[in-house]
């Protein structure tokens, strides 16, 4: 079991996004909430990908835009499955439930059993879990590095 460390990073290329993502999803447990959250094209489903790699879940891991969430089956037996959920259109709905929203989904899977990873999902997905762990992307203008910092929070 990888030790659930805080941090901050610095990722030149994909592969470094994907490389985080990689070692977060080592640390991630059954019933765990991940929130990323950080500016369009910042790289949250980058890192949602190296996630799904450690988690060894089937792929492809897209952005689940028009479908809200997405079920990434585990390759391994008792291994939970990583629920992948897009926000964006939500966030005009403070008020939303996320909760009774993937349920209206019928996602096939329990969230206690799987990893729900939800982008744009600050201020609403701390509602799953009492421990989630807080990715936030930055890209600085005119450069394509970007800036990770992620920290496990208690409810």
């Amino acid at each position: 079991m990888g030790e659930r460390s805080s941090g901050t990073a610095e990722l030149s290329t994909a592969e470094d996004t994907v490389a985080l993502g990689a070692e977060l999803g080592r640390q991630l447990h059954a019933g765990d909430v991940v929130v990323l959250s950080g500016p369009l094209g910042a790289g949250k489903t980058v890192l949602a990908k190296g996630i799904a790699q450690a988690m060894e879940v089937e792929g492809p891991v897209i952005s689940p835009t028009f479908v809200l969430a997405r079920v990434h089956r585990a390759r391994r037996s008792g291994a939970p499955a990583m629920i992948h959920v897009d926000m964006y259109r939500l966030l005009d709905h403070p008020s939303v439930d996320l909760l009774a929203e993937l349920d209206s989904l019928d996602l096939d899977t329990d969230l206690d059993d799987a990893v729900v990873v939800v982008e744009w999902g600050e201020g609403l997905a701390e509602r799953l879990s009492d421990s989630h762990l807080d990715v936030r992307l930055e890209r600085a203008r005119d450069t394509e590095v970007r800036t990770a910092v992620w920290e496990w929070s208690k409810a």
